[in-house]
C-alpha cells in the first residue's frame, strides 16, 4: 500500500510475520468460519483453548515471555511490527494468537517476582497454554486512579480474605485465575496495594459477564470477591508493592497497545479502498470523486504518521531511553488517529458503513473504545504535560 515504507524489522521478525500470517490465513480464518466466530459473537472457551494450543505448537503463543521461559527475545520495535501485522489480518481471533487477553503477556513481567511455587501453579500453566489468566485492577471508583482500589485483602493467619468488585476485566469470562490488585492498608487514609494470584475455583470468586461493551464483545466482565480465602503464598512479591508490580512496565505496555489500534485502522482503510474501487455511482467508481480521494488520502496520511511515531518510541525504548511521555504521545495519537480513520471509512462506505455486521462499522465502535481503554486520552495528556513541565508541577 502506498505510504508504507520497506520492512524495518529484523529478519527474524520478517520470518515470524510471514509464518503467523499463514497460520491465521490457513488455520484460524477457516476455524472462525466453521464455527461462525465474528468480532462480536466471540468464541466459547473450548474453541479458544484450541486456538491457544495451535498457536503454542507453532511457536507463537509464548514469544513475549522471558527467554528462559521460551520467549523469542524480540525487540520492542519488532514486537510492534508483529502485533500490527496480526491485527491487520482482520481475524476476529487475532487477540488470541499471542494470548494477549489471557495468556503469556499477562504474566511474563511477573516471572522475576514469582516464587518457585507460583511459577509451577500459575506462570508455567499459562505459558504452556493450559490455563488462562486475567489482570484485575479496575473498579467502579478506581480506573485512571488505580491506587484508589477499594477491594480489600485482610491477613488472617496463613490466609488472606478478599472482598470487593473488579469492573471491566478483559479475559475474565474465560479465565482460570486472576492477578488481583487489592488494598492491604489498615488505615483508610493510607494507600497500600498488594498483588495476589486468585484461582477462579475458590469459594467466593464469581465472574459476572452479562454485559457487552460498545463493540459488542463478550470478553469482558466483572469479578466479585466475597470472603474469598487464598493462601498467604498467593501474595505476589512484597505486601504493599502491588501497584508497582502492575505499573512496572506501563511505558512499554502503553506503547504495545498501539500496533493493535493501527492494525485495526489498516483493516478499515483497506476496506474503504476496496469499496471506493468497486462501488459505482454516476457511471464511475466513487474513488474517482475528489471528495472520496481526499478522505482516503487523509486516512493513509494519519496512519503513516501514527505508525512512524509508534516505531520511533519503540526504537527509543530498545536503546534504553526514558520514553514515558513519548509512549503516552504514541497512545494518544494512535488511538485518536485510528478512530478518525475508522470514522472516515464509514463515510466512504456510506450506507454499507453504518449497517451492523459491516466490518468497518465494527471497527468504528472498537476504535472508539481505545480512546478510553488502557488509559484515556485525557490521562495521556496529563502524563505528557507533567513530563514537559517537570518540577514545576511537583
Amino acid at each position: 500500500m502506498a505510504g508504507i515504507p520497506p520492512f524495518e524489522g529484523s529478519d527474524a521478525a520478517r520470518d515470524f510475520i510471514a509464518r503467523v500470517e499463514a497460520f491465521i490465513r490457513e488455520e484460524l480464518q477457516p476455524l472462525a468460519a466453521e464455527h461462525g466466530i465474528t468480532y462480536e459473537s466471540g468464541a466459547p472457551r473450548a474453541l479458544l483453548e484450541e486456538v491457544w494450543r495451535r498457536s503454542r505448537d507453532h511457536g507463537f503463543y509464548g514469544i513475549t515471555l522471558p527467554k528462559h521461559l521460551g520467549g523469542a527475545g524480540f525487540s520492542v520495535h519488532d514486537h510492534c511490527l508483529i502485533k500490527e501485522a496480526i491485527y491487520a489480518t482482520g481475524s476476529p481471533l487475532a487477540a488470541h494468537v499471542l494470548g494477549e487477553l489471557s495468556g503469556p503477556p499477562r504474566v511474563g513481567a511477573l516471572a522475576k517476582t514469582a516464587t518457585p511455587d507460583q511459577m509451577e501453579r500459575f506462570i508455567l500453566p499459562v505459558a504452556r497454554a493450559e490455563k488462562a489468566i486475567c489482570f484485575a485492577i479496575t473498579e467502579a471508583e478506581a480506573g485512571s486512579d488505580a491506587g484508589a482500589v477499594q477491594t480489600r485483602a485482610v491477613r488472617v493467619g496463613d490466609e488472606y480474605v478478599l472482598n470487593g468488585t473488579k469492573r471491566f476485566i478483559s479475559g475474565s469470562p474465560f479465565c482460570d485465575m486472576a492477578v488481583v490488585i487489592a488494598s492491604t492498608s489498615d488505615d483508610p487514609a493510607r494507600r497500600e496495594t498488594s498483588a495476589f494470584f486468585v484461582e477462579r475455583d475458590r469459594a467466593g470468586f464469581d465472574v459476572q459477564s452479562g454485559y457487552k461493551t460498545l463493540a459488542g464483545q463478550s470478553s469482558t466482565g466483572n469479578i466479585v470477591l466475597t470472603d474469598c480465602r487464598i493462601p498467604a503464598g498467593n501474595l505476589i512479591g512484597e505486601q504493599g508493592k502491588g501497584l508497582a508490580l502492575a505499573l512496572g512496565r506501563i511505558t512499554v505496555n502503553r506503547l504495545l497497545h498501539c500496533p493493535a489500534m493501527l492494525g485495526h485502522a489498516r483493516v478499515a482503510l483497506t476496506d474503504a479502498i476496496a469499496h471506493a474501487t468497486h462501488r459505482r455511482q454516476f457511471g464511475q467508481p466513487i474513488g474517482a470523486f475528489q471528495a472520496v480521494q481526499h478522505l482516503l488520502a487523509d486516512m493513509a496520511t494519519e496512519l503513516a504518521a501514527a505508525r512512524a511515531l509508534m516505531l520511533s518510541v519503540a526504537r527509543t525504548l530498545d536503546m534504553g531511553g526514558e520514553a514515558r511521555a513519548d509512549a503516552s504521545m504514541a497512545k494518544l495519537f494512535c488511538s485518536e488517529s485510528a478512530f478518525r480513520i475508522a470514522d472516515r471509512a464509514v463515510q466512504v462506505l456510506g450506507g454499507e458503513g453504518i449497517v451492523q455486521g459491516s466490518r468497518v462499522e465494527f471497527m468504528f465502535r472498537l476504535l472508539r473504545m481505545y480512546r478510553v481503554l488502557t488509559g484515556t486520552s485525557e490521562i495521556q495528556r496529563n502524563t505528557i504535560a507533567r513530563e514537559l513541565l517537570g518540577e514545576a508541577l511537583r
